[in-house]
């Protein structure tokens, strides 16, 4: 009987950085990651349901930097922080009234965005910027797969808007894909070019 063979998880930055893991360590890096995503979510361009920030590239890159697990759990902690009041989501706003805004949907995708991009670099794709682009748009679409049928059920059961598929698809989705590949496009730059730094330090030493 054969069975199918998973690739094997290979360190991610956090770990090439700080190579002695615990669970102190762990967490502060979580807290990092949250912190991250924070900072990121502040850059907005703002557009009539849904503005466009930069979280997406801060779930990227902590994704990536702590790996799947890690990275899931700095947007969950994201999530619950902001919910508890923390101005940290976009346009420093926080509360649990955020559950009843259109683009809540995105933020409750972030986390599974940020494992996405995690198992992708535990399996090395974010050394080499083309694989790091591949695995990072994949990541990048994940919260539209929440955030969009979010949006309209939030703009039709609270706004009273008559948003149909095209209508979600139009204020949630079209909008965001230029940003969304040149966000990935970044992060598949700036990645490898971490991880070429940590090989330069690794020879030196």
């Amino acid at each position: 009987m054969s069975a199918i063979a998973v690739p094997a998880r290979r360190p991610v930055l956090a770990d090439a950085l700080a190579p002695h893991r615990s669970r102190v360590q762990d967490a502060a890096l979580v807290l990092a990651g949250t912190a991250v995503v924070a900072l990121l979510a502040q850059i907005t361009i703002p557009l009539p349901l849904v503005p466009i920030t930069g979280q997406t590239l801060g779930v990227i890159l902590v994704g990536a930097s702590l790996g799947s697990r890690r990275g899931a759990a700095a947007l969950a902690t994201y999530l619950l922080v902001g919910l508890a009041g923390a101005p940290v989501f976009a346009e420093f706003t926080g509360g649990p009234a955020a559950v009843l805004t259109p683009s809540f949907g995105f933020v409750l995708g972030f986390i599974p965005a940020a494992f996405v991009a995690g198992w992708f670099a535990e399996r090395a794709w974010d050394r080499r910027p083309v694989l790091a682009m591949v695995g990072f748009v994949a990541a990048s679409a994940v919260p539209f797969l929440v955030g969009v049928p979010y949006l309209a059920m939030i703009a039709n059961a609270v706004l009273g808007a008559d948003l149909g598929l095209t209508g979600a698809l139009a204020a949630g989705l079209w909008p965001f894909i230029p940003g969304g590949l040149v966000k990935a496009a970044v992060a598949a730059v700036l990645i490898p070019a971490a991880w070429r730094s940590v090989r330069r330090l690794d020879e030196r030493g």
